[in-house]
């Protein structure tokens, strides 16, 4: 199995694996680390075909389930027995589906605003009938064709200006065929919304209220999802980025009252 590009920045206290979204990349917890590096030692990972991470040629290797595997084993790598782990949009659908996998090896998890993970059946099978096409499009279009996306960090017009140069600076490691499968054989995978209920360990959601369009999933998880506290934001999706303050607050205290 090929592993994603993982790296840690030492600091006191348990680890925390941090995963980005959808073509982003390390850089868009520049904000974070220092204080982060406070209370625990974080490890950032990067998706495959996104940053420094390599695109496999084989598509299992893109599943929500290989990468809850890559997961594991940068976990037993490191020689900890539990730690966090906190994603980000399409990373915290795979950080949730990690903690519900294996709730032994983490005190807790945190996550933002994730359409993906709380995707609703119709949208679950449009994603698998579609990704093929998709992904075959984004392969004739090249870089061009992820440029178009309109979650590329070009088109952010609210994070930052370090942030957004760093993350636009690091999309021009987005590989098209690494971008290409994550659509075809990691989108259909990710929503965890009827697993939610078999939640065993703290999670805390930092939500950014300003993104309306997900506050029916907060809702969904406040009423589904066991031992769930919700920390809300004066951000939109950029919950992280938009608010770091707030959020490294949060992250704090979670991490001190579970740890």
């Amino acid at each position: 199995m090929t592993e994603p590009f993982w790296e840690v920045h030492e600091g006191r206290g348990p680890f925390l694996l941090l995963v980005h979204g959808f073509l982003s990349s390390r850089s868009q917890w520049l904000s974070n680390l220092g204080e982060l590096q406070q209370y625990c030692q974080p490890v950032v990972m990067e998706l495959y075909g996104h940053g420094r991470s390599p695109s496999p040629n084989e598509s299992e290797q893109y599943r929500a389930s290989a990468y809850v595997e890559a997961m594991e084993a940068i976990r037993s790598e490191l020689g900890t027995s539990q730690w966090y782990v906190c994603g980000y949009s399409l990373g915290a659908a795979l950080t949730i589906r990690y903690a519900l996998t294996f709730p032994e090896r983490i005190f807790g998890h945190i996550f933002t605003n994730s359409a993906s993970a709380f995707a609703e059946p119709d949208t679950v099978r449009s994603w698998t009938a579609n990704g093929a096409s998709s992904a075959n499009k984004l392969r004739q279009g090249g870089v061009k064709a992820i440029e178009r996306i309109p979650v590329h960090p070009r088109h952010a017009r609210r994070l930052p200006r370090q942030i957004y140069n760093a993350l636009v600076a690091d999309s021009k490691l987005l590989d098209v065929d690494g971008v290409a499968n994550t659509l075809e054989h990691t989108m259909p995978g990710l929503s965890v919304r009827h697993e939610l209920h078999l939640n065993t360990q703290p999670a805390l959601l930092i939500c950014g209220r300003f993104e309306t369009s997900f506050q029916s999933h907060r809702e969904f998880a406040e009423k589904k999802m066991p031992h769930l506290t919700v920390r809300e934001t004066d951000t939109g999706h950029a919950v992280n980025m938009q608010g770091a303050e707030t959020f490294n607050a949060a992250v704090e205290t979670f991490v001190q009252s579970t740890s």
